[in-house]
């Protein structure tokens, strides 16, 4: 049961992977984008990149979902470890009594059988309880790469860039890039006033 719960821990808290496994890097990507509005801009009609795990990062939208992503996770795992725990006592309780011939071989039956289904039951909560977690996740950043898309949009219609390409992912769409073609700042920027005033 406790490896069940230490998986479900596992893959419960993988919403915080996105910014804790860039952590290395965030310094050095934030210090690029703020370099980036130093320098003279990108002009209308030309290619610009967004160094996308920097803006997802320090979107504050993602941040909120995150952390309210992170407070059901938690609130999961106690209820599944208060589940846990109830559940072994129980079973210790009833070795106890098999071990002191307190029970008939009826009533032992009768209780293996009701220990053995709470178990079952908790472990297919548990499965329930991931999967919803993972589907949640999935929407998090579905809502959070929609609002980067819808704002890019609309941010594209004013600058009238030819392209706008990502550093992020497998497949780097930029390998290296002149720090003044980096619109990630920027775009963060408004992001977040939108967002800001949308929460308003």
């Amino acid at each position: 049961m406790k490896k069940t719960l230490s998986t479900l821990a596992v893959l419960l808290s993988s919403a915080v992977l996105l910014s804790s496994c860039n952590s290395a890097q965030e310094g050095n990507d934030r210090d690029t984008a703020q370099a980036s509005t130093e320098n003279t801009a990108a002009p209308a009609g030309g290619i610009v990149y967004i160094q996308m795990d920097t803006l997802i990062t320090y979107y504050d939208m993602f941040n909120d979902l995150q952390s309210e992503l992170e407070t059901k996770v938690q609130a999961i795992q106690d209820d599944l470890t208060k589940k846990g725990n109830a559940w072994e006592k129980s079973a210790n309780d009833f070795q106890n009594k098999v071990q002191k011939g307190l029970l008939t071989r009826s009533q032992a039956e009768d209780q293996q059988q009701s220990i053995l289904q709470r178990q079952r039951e908790l472990q297919e909560l548990t499965q329930q309880k991931q999967m919803e977690m993972q589907e949640e996740e999935a929407v998090m950043m579905r809502r959070v790469m929609d609002a980067i898309m819808t704002y890019l949009e609309a941010y594209n219609q004013t600058h009238k860039y030819s392209l706008i390409l990502t550093t992020s992912g497998v497949t780097n769409t930029v390998i290296v890039g002149n720090p003044s073609l980096d619109i990630t700042q920027d775009v963060l920027k408004g992001l977040n006033e939108e967002y800001i005033n949308s929460k308003k």
